[in-house]
Parts: C-alpha cells; structure tokens; sequence
C-alpha cells in the first residue's frame, strides 16, 4: 500500500544522487516524511524537491558523515523536530581505484573514513534515538565487494567488508530491543559513480555480459529493497547482507 510507512520518518544520507535518492523517494512513495542528507547541498534540495514534486514530504539537511559533529547535529536535528526516527538507509560512501601498493595512506584513510566510520557515526546516534523510542530499523550499503575481493579496489573492499561485519554485530547486539540492522550489497548499479562505464559501449556491454542476468542494474531495484528490509514485511529479517547484483555472486 502507498500509505503503509504513513507517520514515520526515514533517514537516507548520500540522498543527493544514485542509490540514496531512489531510496528517499521509494520511502515518500509509501508514506514516510523523508530526511534527506548529503553533503552536497544542491544535490539534496534537487532530491527533497522531486519528492515533494511527487506529493511527498521531505527535509533536507546538509551533513558530511565523514565529521562527527555534522553527524550529531543531523541525528540531533532529526529527532528534536520529528521526535523520532524509525527507519535510517546509512548510504553515503565513495569510491577510489588502485593496486594495494599503489594506494595513498590518504586515500585509504578517506575512503574508511566515509565507507566504515561514517556507518558507524551515523549507527551510533541512529540506535540511541531508536533504544529511546522503543524499536527502528537500519539499513546500511554494503556492496558486492562487501562480499568477495575485487582487485584494483583494497581500500573500498576493505571498508565494505567492515561495513557487513558491522551490520551482523548490531543486529546481534539489539535484535532483542527491537531494532533492526540489515545490508543491502549492490552489484553493479547504474549511477553516477557508474556513468563513466555505461556512456563507453564496450563497457557496457562487457559488463551486462558478465551478469548473470544480462544487464546492469538500476538504482530503483536497491532501493525497493531497502525500503522492505525496514518495513514490517521483513519483521524477522536482521543481520543479512542481502546482494542485489543480478546473480553476480552466486557465480
């Protein structure tokens, strides 16, 4: 039902583009008042207006997960407004290539910065509000490279890796206090982050030659997921890390 997330409110960070804005779009389809965040500010107003276009409500805050005082006043912000926060899609994240010999230390720091610790700034206040009102559910990105080694890709590995095992100990950790904590892990999702590879016609076709099911996939089929695994439909669903990557992994 289209109003079946009525009277909550979604968190989605990294909303401005890809993934976060179809999941902040998918929560205002049924019913939530979304809070979008980002740290780009014109992204995120453009995600809160098509939204709103759309006759849902959202809010925007600007917030670089990276900066722990951005993530407080976020989490902070949210619930003295709202009074509550009953879902969050923890999604903001970057993306650095190279051999691991070749990687920068400050690269690899960055990349664990917002990938890992900006998880963990924005779970850590995320949990208390939900510890208050008795019960929510997360959602954090992963990836399918949170799953299986990738080369040219250690430090993103890496941190996507840490992501999941973080996503199962906090389900472990508050499966008995009524919040939820799951993974989404995309394959290969057409987004700006993928727009490079898509626009060259030889890589696209390689890369849909390489999925099982023949295609890339797209920022919507993420989002549906993420938007069931916090609704009441996956009541009995914590600690996965579920891959939405067309059959890759199971190769």
């Amino acid at each position: 039902m289209a109003d079946e997330l009525t009277g909550k409110i979604a968190l989605v960070t990294g909303a401005g583009s890809g993934i976060g804005r179809a999941s902040a779009l998918a929560f205002a389809r049924k019913g939530a008042h979304v809070v979008v965040a980002d740290v780009a500010t014109e992204p995120g107003e453009e995600t809160a207006q098509l939204v709103e276009a759309e006759g849902g409500e959202a809010t925007f805050i600007a917030a670089d997960v990276s900066r722990s005082e951005d993530v407080e006043q976020l989490i902070g912000q949210v619930t003295r407004t709202f009074g509550q926060l009953d879902f969050a899609h923890n999604n903001a994240g970057i993306v650095r290539g190279g051999l691991t010999h070749e990687i920068s230390e400050s690269d690899w720091s960055r990349i664990l910065d917002v990938n890992l610790t900006g998880v963990w700034r924005c779970m850590k206040h995320e949990i208390v509000q939900m510890l208050r009102q008795g019960g929510g559910a997360i959602v954090n990105t992963a990836s399918t490279a949170g799953l299986v080694g990738i080369v040219e890709r250690s430090a993103y590995v890496a941190s996507k890796h840490a992501v999941v095992g973080l996503t199962r100990v906090a389900a472990l950790e508050y499966a008995q206090r009524a919040i939820r904590v799951n993974a989404v892990c995309p394959g290969v999702i057409r987004t700006g982050m993928t727009a490079a590879r898509y626009a060259d016609p030889e890589q696209r076709a390689r890369g849909a030659e390489s999925e099982p099911i023949g295609r890339w996939g797209e920022p919507e089929e993420v989002a549906a997921a993420v938007v069931w695994l916090c609704s009441d439909a996956s009541s009995f669903v914590t600690g996965v890390a579920l891959p939405i990557d067309g059959g890759w992994v199971a190769r």
